[in-house]
């Protein structure tokens, strides 16, 4: 990610914190943190403790968010924060049972100088797990590759966002490139070539210069359109900023043909046959994660509200997490695909990727792996196909 990186994470995340940071005070950090409890022992297809490290550790792609509430679902009592270091470590739960071992999230974004997960695996061995997203995982092939082995969002919630009264003739970003309305996002988003290199957009149009913060939209009275979540922005728009108080309507870019799986859980690829049976029991723990936070997520999210108020981090509400899970099941961003399954990879859509990106990175003289192949990029190998919404 480099400052501010390629990868989709600051399109919205600095964006809606931005937003947010002009509108609301962020709550106080919390009084010492308890002990991390021991795990209690496993039982079967639950017990981690012969084949998974001691304490699995995951480096989140930013701050606490529903989005990864698959992730703090898998938090059981007894955890511990540690404000200063920005991560949260207890015994992980599954169902409410023990499996034996602990899990440490650490929270991305500025939490790690915005660099991206997949990178900062390879700065920290002892980090196991972490989230990327397919086109950032094809960026980091050649040198820090990295393997899916979990997809608990199946599309990517990133979008392009308008005012339909200043614009009512727009439906699409399609709608968009047939106008000069300027479209701005964070530079450098891998994302944009495509739509620019597609020829939906038009480079004339499109308008690197965003910083997160409403001032050029409100200044435009929503006259442009602008990047950003699909799970954030349209609440924080109407709900959290004075100064709008209206809807927006937007367009998800994975629809315009980008189908990339946003912040996939991953394995360094070097290290994937070392984690195998540890994967081979994990993975379907997080698959059953993801279904259960989505159908029940409000004591999660009080777990991840307190984690941002620790970490003295961006301003997170009840009301935007509980609107981002209502998000992501009404947008079909967590489901089951084209199949009962939640959380494999659809090796075709990974292979579109692929060709989309390689000639964006090429362009840029970013080094990809030669010859460059899905099977490179995710598995199946660990999935339960039998986990999934119903």
């Amino acid at each position: 990610m480099s400052t501010i990186s390629p990868e989709a994470r600051p399109l919205r995340r600095v964006g809606a914190a931005a937003v947010l940071a002009a509108v609301l005070l962020a709550a106080g950090c919390g009084s010492e943190p308890d002990p991390v409890a021991e795990p209690a022992p496993g039982a079967g297809a639950l017990d981690l403790a012969a084949v998974c490290p001691t304490t699995i550790v995951v480096q989140a792609a930013w701050t606490p968010e529903a989005e990864h509430g698959s992730l703090y679902q898998l938090v059981g009592a007894g955890y511990k924060i540690d404000a200063a270091a920005k991560k949260v470590s207890g015994p992980l739960l599954s169902g409410g049972q023990s499996t034996g071992v602990n899990i440490e999230i650490r929270a991305g974004g500025p939490a790690i100088g915005f660099q991206n997960a997949g990178a900062q695996m390879y700065a920290d061995p002892t980090i196991m797990l972490g989230q990327v997203a397919t086109d950032d995982a094809i960026g980091l092939s050649a040198k820090q590759p990295v393997v899916g082995v979990v997809a608990p969002f199946d599309i990517a919630p990133y979008m392009i966002m308008w005012d339909p009264a200043s614009n009512p003739t727009f439906n699409s970003i399609v709608d968009i490139g047939k106008t000069d309305t300027k479209v701005l996002y964070f530079n450098g988003a891998t994302y944009m070539e495509y739509l620019v290199g597609s020829g939906i957009l038009r480079r004339s149009q499109v308008d690197g210069a965003y910083d997160g913060s409403p001032t050029r939209f409100l200044a435009d009275k929503g006259k442009i359109a602008q990047q950003g979540f699909a799970t954030n922005e349209p609440f924080i728009y109407q709900n959290a900023l004075p100064q709008w108080k209206k809807p927006v309507k937007f367009q998800l870019i994975h629809d315009t043909g980008y189908p990339i799986y946003p912040e996939a859980i991953v394995v360094r690829a070097d290290k994937k046959a070392e984690h195998s049976a540890c994967l081979k029991k994990l993975v379907p723990i997080i698959q059953r994660s993801q279904v259960e936070y989505v159908k029940s997520p409000a004591a999660t999210n009080e777990l991840i509200i307190k984690l941002n108020d620790a970490y003295k981090g961006f301003p997170y509400s009840t009301e935007q997490a509980k609107f981002s899970v209502d998000q992501q099941l009404k947008l079909n961003i967590v489901g089951n695909g084209s199949n009962g399954t939640l959380g494999d990879f659809d090796v075709d859509r990974v292979k579109q990727v692929i060709t989309i990106v390689s000639p964006i990175y090429d362009g840029q003289r970013k080094e990809i792996k030669a010859g460059l192949t899905p099977q490179d990029l995710v598995t199946n190998e660990f999935i339960d196909p039998s986990i999934g919404l119903s």
